[in-house]
Parts: C-alpha cells; structure tokens; sequence
C-alpha cells in the first residue's frame, strides 16, 4: 500500500494555449485540483514553491485554504526554499494552516533549487554569515523552525502586558502539536539524505537527484533512501520515517493521452548540470498503456522503497484533465501494483 497524491508547480502563463493564464488562476485551480483528488479517492496535495516566477510561490494561503475545502487528504510542499524564510513567521503560519486543515499538513522544505534570480534571497534580507554557503543558511533556518514547533516557550513576558498571560516564558503561538514530525526535508545526495535521517525530518526525493555514480537513476535515488533510513536508525529515533518520491507517470487511455503523452513513451533518464559543475541525473517518466506502466514502474527500486509517490501533474492543462490523469493512475495502475 503506498499513498499517492499529486505535486503541482502551479505553472500560469497568459498564452491562449494555457488553461492556467494567471497567478489567480493557478491558486484557485489548486484548490479546485485538491478537492477532485480527495473525491478521487488520492491521499495528497503537494504544491511546491518558486519565487520570482510565474508558478506558486506563497504555500500558507493556499493550504489554509485548500484545508478549509477539504477534509481528509493530506496538503502539502515539496520544497518550500528555506533560504527565503523567517523561521519565526513561518512557524506561526504553518501553526495557523494546520489548525484550519485539522492537523494534515505536510510541509517538504529544503535548500532549494536555483531559482530565477541571482542569489534571491538577498532581496528577501537573508545573506550567509561569513565562512557559510546559502544551503548552511537554510539548514540553520530550518533548525531554529523545528525547534519551534517543538512548542517550547524561550520568550520573556513582558511583566506589564496588554493581555494577561500563562505562567513561564512564552513561545508562538497559534502552536499546532505534532506538525513537528510531519516536516520533511527534500535531499538530492546521500549527504543530504543521511543528515534528513539524523535531524529526525521526514525524507522527499524529486525527478532528479545528483549524479554519484552511473548507476540508474531509480538505483541512486534508491539507495540514497536506503542511506537515509540507516541514519534514522542509528539516530534512534522512535517512530517510522516517511519517504517520497515523485515521478511523471501518464496512463494512455484516451486519444487525448496519447497526442498529449504518447511522445514521452520512449523516456529514458538523462545525465546533465543543473548548476554549473553540479551534474544531476534525471528520472524518466512513464507513459505507456496500463498494462505496460505496471510492468515499468514495478521495476522501479526507488518507488518500492518509498511509502508515499506524488505524481507530477502538468497543471497548466487544466483541472479536470489532470483530475482524470490522477484517476486514471488510481484505477488502472496502483490495484494491479499492490498500491491499492
């Protein structure tokens, strides 16, 4: 059994081609896409976030309000950039959005990837003390954010306030108990997978992780997971880690499948550099008849490790044809695959 959602990058564009012409339609269609897949019977709602671009880039509006319009499907991110936050703000806001979606939120954070600006984050007032790299200033961040959804007060009360308060000192309040350890870390080496593994944070893996070997891209990814759960182990952490994956999987059932995807049919992964001297490998994607997904996809070590998969929608082509590529996965894949 593993749980499937989708992940969106809320792509929009004002280009007739598009169904997604504007930052509102993008937002609105997310909610819209994460109520269809929680009638669809799907477990998740994954958005991920890229500033300075015309994709989602503030994820505590939208989970509040995909949360107020849904009731069981989980929300989540994968990756907010931990270069860009305030760790205090975002504490208070991923408080206030688990609150409204009665404690489902599942909040991927990370590095980042590179972005659409040089150096972003300037812009937001964040700059790497001296001697550290922007991924130590997002790891530092992502620290002192998980300290504070321990919900421990370190706050002095002022002795003369506006309005009475508890004994002790204070901490962030709205405070939402167990968000700690529904905060997962997106890691693209085994490094990266290893510290996720200590530090006690769930663990996502993308289409692509950084090349450390010539192996297959599942095979890396894989055993990047495999290093991750050692390190949980050897943490001593007490519960069961969650890992996911993401991967671009398109059943061709209709016509439509086939002019949109039928392409992708001859997918293999691909070695190339997504930051200079920084080569990555690229997952496939999958899209074939049922019968030969299930065939495909059973080869995959990655997605077998893994107990959560997030399907990459291609949202710009509109609710209900992403609704029916999610449906079609559900129903013509995942029974035939042990999934469901």
């Amino acid at each position: 059994m593993k749980k499937i959602g989708f992940l969106s990058f809320g792509h929009w564009t004002p280009s007739s081609q598009s169904q997604t012409r504007s930052a509102g339609d993008a937002l609105l269609q997310s909610i819209d896409l994460a109520v269809a897949a929680e009638e669809l019977g799907a477990d998740g709602a994954y958005f991920r976030v890229h500033h300075f671009a015309r994709q989602l880039a503030s994820p505590f509006p939208l989970l509040a309000a995909a949360g107020a319009r849904t009731s069981r499907i989980e929300l989540g991110t994968a990756v907010i950039d931990m270069r860009y936050e305030n760790p205090l703000y975002m504490a208070e806001d991923a408080g206030a959005a688990d609150l409204i979606a009665g404690g489902r939120l599942q909040l991927g954070i990370s590095r980042g990837s590179p972005e659409q600006v040089i150096d972003g984050y300037r812009h937001f007032g964040y700059v790497p003390a001296e001697g550290q790299t922007d991924a130590d200033m997002a790891r530092g961040h992502a620290e002192v954010f998980l300290d504070l959804l321990g919900g421990e007060g370190f706050a002095q009360p002022n002795p003369r306030p506006m309005f009475p308060n508890p004994p002790g000192l204070l901490r962030l309040e709205p405070h939402s108990p167990g968000l700690r350890e529904r905060i997962w870390w997106g890691a693209a080496t085994t490094p990266t997978a290893q510290w996720t593994g200590k530090t006690g944070m769930n663990l996502q893996s993308s289409t692509l992780v950084m090349a450390e070997s010539d192996k297959p891209f599942h095979i890396q990814q894989a055993e990047q997971i495999a290093a991750f759960r050692a390190a949980w182990a050897e943490a001593g952490h007490t519960r069961t880690p969650r890992v996911s994956v993401s991967r671009s999987i398109f059943p061709l059932i209709t016509d439509m499948d086939r002019a949109y995807f039928g392409g992708d049919a001859r997918s293999q992964d691909h070695f190339g550099y997504i930051e200079p001297g920084k080569q990555a490998v690229f997952g496939r994607s999958y899209a074939a008849e049922p019968d030969q997904l299930v065939k495909e996809l059973a080869e995959d070590e990655a997605i077998k490790a893994a107990d959560t998969l997030l399907l990459t929608v291609p949202n710009q082509l509109g609710v209900a044809y992403n609704a029916h590529v999610i449906e079609a996965v559900l129903k013509h894949v995942a029974p035939a695959l042990g999934w469901r």
